[in-house]
């Protein structure tokens, strides 16, 4: 079935305590910080266009009916309730939930009646063929204002860019089998962009289900929630193994291989007919619930923020890829492309990837995010560590702890892959409280040169029983 496209549904959590902090000042309006340009952009160099929609037309009119299916109710017929999600509006066609604004943008907006009911709108396009050529790369784009709204007033509001396997419609019971592309997700108004690949079996399975194999990471420049931004989609076609891809603004921040997840899931999801596109602000469920800690939405939730999406395109590429059309995949900061001197503070919510954990607002010294959450499993990649011609002798990290008695594990370090032998670790347990924090140092194997950093995270027992603030490395 379609369930939680959530990498944060596998466990229970810790509730946020300390949301509002995170975030910038609440607003519940739907107007862009910025015009839209209302344009699909020109063919980036060695991209042909296949498809496109730039949402121009008459405000208040429903997008063009020949080219998108406007979903509506709790479910797809005979399908999963609740979207197989948990999402509790209702989605509807009615102007009010959808339609155009009359300058080149399609709007979604979530509403809230009197009696406490939920509506919103869903859209998805009506080709299902969307699937690169043996040889080629697709590239899937969408220019994206997210709810201007953050804080308790955004509780629950999870809009989403995504796709589906074609074999979904009328079965609406082989997920995730066929396959399912998160091009962005985003929850609770945080700024924060999600890309996640959903396949296999459920529960576990290549793709880890239901959690699915995902990374985030913060909007560059601005807040997604405080202007437009690019999200990008790639599966790569070109080269020996298959490869999918993940960029916001033009920085890849996650990507997955055939390899990884093995030929018999990958064929399961890319030998038929291809994907169709969705948009929808959906209203709670696992996602938005698993990382606030508790339901969404709540009485502080305020309706009337609005997803605005200047165009969405679909590029295929007979190159490996082409131009990125705007950007630097290896550029960035914040969960960017990575690119840091090992010997400087690294912060733990700079990563480039991740699996299993969240982030929250931190108490200790300078204020910022901390990495939470952490459990048996989990871990944390960071692209271009540079350790230079000295060799780095020492790790250091700033953890703090509020594991139960007898609940203890280990942070280790690998280089360039998350299951390379360990070059430092060290063990963990209560130190106090999720928000005590101290830095413990270790000894490491002798390292130089520039590498991927993975920090990886084990224990005996399921529970979460780290948090980690910072990390550095030094020569001795």
């Amino acid at each position: 079935m379609e369930t939680p496209r959530s990498p944060r549904s596998r466990r229970p959590r810790r509730i946020l305590a300390a949301l509002a902090a995170l975030l910038l000042p609440i607003g519940a309006s739907g107007a862009a910080a910025g015009p839209a340009h209302a344009d699909v952009p020109p063919d980036p160099q060695g991209w042909n266009l296949v498809w496109s929609d730039d949402f121009e037309g008459q405000a208040g009119s429903l997008p063009d009916s020949d080219d998108w299916i406007v979903d509506t109710g709790t479910s797809y017929p005979g399908g999963p309730a609740n979207w197989g999600t948990g999402e509790v509006q209702t989605y509807t066609d009615n102007p009010e939930n959808l339609g155009l604004d009359g300058q080149g943008n399609l709007r979604i907006t979530p509403r809230r009646d009197a009696s406490g009911q939920w509506t919103s709108a869903r859209i998805e396009t009506r080709r299902a063929d969307f699937k690169p050529a043996d040889g080629n790369t697709l590239r899937i784009e969408g220019r994206i204002h997210l709810p201007e709204i953050t804080g308790e007033a955004a509780l629950g509001y999870w809009p989403a860019f995504w796709a589906l396997g074609s074999p979904y419609r009328g079965d609406y019971w082989n997920w995730p089998a066929v396959g399912e592309f998160d091009i962005m997700e985003n929850v609770n108004g945080l700024n924060r962009a999600w890309g996640v690949l959903h396949c296999g079996v459920t529960p576990g399975g290549p793709c880890n289900e239901t959690q699915g194999l995902g990374a985030s990471r913060a909007c560059p420049d601005s807040s997604c929630q405080s202007g437009y931004h690019t999200y990008r989609f790639e599966w790569d076609r070109s080269g020996s193994t298959s490869e999918l891809r993940w960029y916001v603004d033009g920085q890849q921040y996650h990507s997955v291989t055939e390899e990884q997840i093995g030929a018999s899931a990958w064929n399961d999801m890319t030998s038929h007919a291809g994907y169709f596109i969705l948009l929808n602000v959906a209203m709670g469920g696992a996602f938005p619930d698993g990382v606030q800690g508790s339901a969404t939405p709540t009485a502080a939730t305020q309706p009337g923020a609005s997803m605005l999406v200047d165009y969405v395109a679909v590029w295929e590429s007979a190159s490996g890829g082409g131009d990125d059309g705007g950007g630097d995949d290896g550029g960035g900061d914040d969960g960017g492309g990575g690119g840091v001197d090992a010997r400087s503070t690294i912060q733990g919510e700079d990563y480039q990837a991740q699996s299993g954990t969240a982030l929250e607002t931190t108490s200790d010294t300078g204020g910022g995010q901390n990495v939470a959450r952490i459990a048996n499993g989990d871990w944390l990649r960071f692209d271009g560590v540079d350790f230079g011609s000295t060799a780095a002798h020492q790790f250091k990290a700033r953890v703090a702890s509020g594991a139960a008695a007898g609940v203890s594990g280990l942070v280790e370090v690998r280089l360039d892959s998350p299951t390379a032998a360990p070059v430092a670790s060290f063990a963990v347990a209560n130190t106090g409280g999720w928000q005590s924090w101290r830095t413990v140092p270790a000894n490491m194997s002798a390292v130089t040169g520039t590498h991927t950093v993975y920090l990886t995270f084990s224990s005996g027992q399921p529970a979460d029983f780290v948090n980690l603030n910072w990390f550095t490395f030094s020569t001795s």
